[in-house]
């Protein structure tokens, strides 16, 4: 049997397209130590080398749902806040590490194996910052505040209010943060499109902010004050106020206040009670004593988003007034649909007054269809809302009004270390 020369490889090289990656010295060795049956690698591809994706690295909190610092005792450290990213002026703010492309890779027969494609970002960013001018790093322009809104970076600036907000200073409309060192006195508004901070207390005022609310030292509502945020509130205590949260709120104690939050009211730190108003939730309330012992009216809500439950009686009252003004119709079109039957022929006037309270019925029913359409869907959250609950850390008093969605019930007794919650279609209780 003839041999294998070196043109034979060669030609079923040729014959087999095989062009790249060919080791000749490995060829030339086995043509020299020939070694039958054995299988030999004498060519391979090179694989395409894997890129890297773009980052961006962020030098301030982005998490909303940030909660503050406790102290050893469970309650808030009020003077270490780190739920809010304040930043100085020319601070770093972002970093992008720009994408790294793959190498293209070969195979055996010469063709080209592409890399896998890389992920590419860019620094998107609002007022008061600007940017390297490499375009890879954002800077603040302002001591301000810092926040990442849907990929995008924005920093207020801060209003500094050096002591109470009076008489001296008056309502306060900011379109960034607003920082107030003293009090807020009684009958004073500040509006703010970002976060309000008070060092102080809240007196009978009303606060508005379209980020969080922090108030060091707590406010005394007076009946009439008002914590109003879009964000979290975190407030040493509330009492005789109403609070709206569309986060969560943080406090010690809440007295003959109207408190509502979208997640969570906690009240478990410091002396943690709720005694006497209204206290409602989305998700959870947790506090550690609610109710008292000379049975102070309290009650308290959890299992749909208090914002949704307004909604949704809002729809009930609309749907109402629209059945109602449909009840007032339909006698008028039954009698009118008889006399025609009858053979009655009615006056022009009447024909055409008839013609219009038909056409009103039209637009009512039309009105009404997607109103009761929306208020089932939200009849069937509150059935779904079964994760809602609320937690007694140490005692609840006797006469405290339970409400998960749609169940409610009255506490008759002292119940400790216990939760509420919904469950086969009654309002359950469990130990914790």
């Amino acid at each position: 049997r003839k041999a294998i020369t070196k043109e034979d490889v060669a030609d079923a090289l040729v014959h087999e397209k095989i062009v790249y990656g060919l080791d000749t010295n490995l060829i030339n060795s086995l043509l020299h130590e020939r070694e039958y049956c054995t299988e030999y690698l004498i060519g391979k591809g090179t694989p395409p080398t894997l890129g890297r994706d773009a980052k961006i690295e962020y030098y301030f909190s982005t998490s909303k749902s940030l909660k503050p610092k406790h102290n050893t005792d469970g309650s808030v450290n009020y003077h270490d806040l780190n739920i809010i990213s304040r930043v100085e002026k020319n601070q770093l703010l972002a970093k992008l590490i720009p994408s790294v492309p793959g190498k293209p890779g070969k195979t055996v027969l010469g063709e080209e194996l592409k890399p896998k494609d890389v992920k590419n970002l860019k620094l998107s960013y609002s007022n008061n910052i600007y940017m390297s001018d490499d375009g890879t790093e954002l800077y603040s322009e302002v001591t301000g505040h810092a926040s990442l809104v849907q990929g995008k970076v924005f920093v207020s600036a801060v209003y500094e209010v050096p002591a109470d907000v009076d008489n001296s200073i008056g309502d306060i409309n900011y379109p960034g943060n607003v920082l107030v060192k003293g009090n807020v006195k009684s009958g004073f508004v500040i509006y703010a499109d970002g976060d309000i901070m008070v060092e102080g207390v809240v007196e009978g005022a009303k606060l508005y902010a379209g980020g969080q609310i922090i108030v060091q030292h707590g406010i005394h509502g007076m009946g009439k004050g008002v914590l109003s945020a879009k964000g979290n509130v975190i407030t040493k205590f509330i009492e005789g106020a109403t609070v709206k949260s569309g986060g969560y709120v943080e406090t010690e104690s809440i007295i003959q206040s109207k408190v509502s939050a979208n997640t969570e009211v906690n009240v478990s730190g410091g002396k943690g009670f709720i005694r006497g108003g209204h206290v409602r939730a989305g998700n959870k309330v947790s506090a550690r004593i609610i109710g008292s012992e000379m049975g102070t009216a309290t009650s308290v809500e959890v299992g749909i988003e208090p914002e949704k439950l307004e909604h949704y009686q809002k729809l009930q009252e609309e749907a109402k007034d629209i059945a109602k003004k449909i009840d007032q119709i339909r006698p008028i079109l039954v009698n009118y649909s008889e006399k025609l039957k009858a053979g009655v022929k009615l006056p022009p006037d009447k024909a055409h007054f008839m013609k219009t309270q038909v056409i009103a019925l039209k637009t009512l029913q039309g009105q009404l269809a997607p109103i009761n359409e929306e208020i089932n869907s939200l009849r069937m959250n509150f059935v779904s809302a079964v994760r809602a609950k609320i937690e007694v850390q140490s005692v609840i008093y006797p006469g405290v009004n339970i409400k998960i969605s749609e169940l409610s019930m009255t506490t008759k007794s002292d119940r400790k270390f216990c939760q509420f919650y919904k469950a086969d279609g009654e309002i359950k209780v469990a130990n914790l």
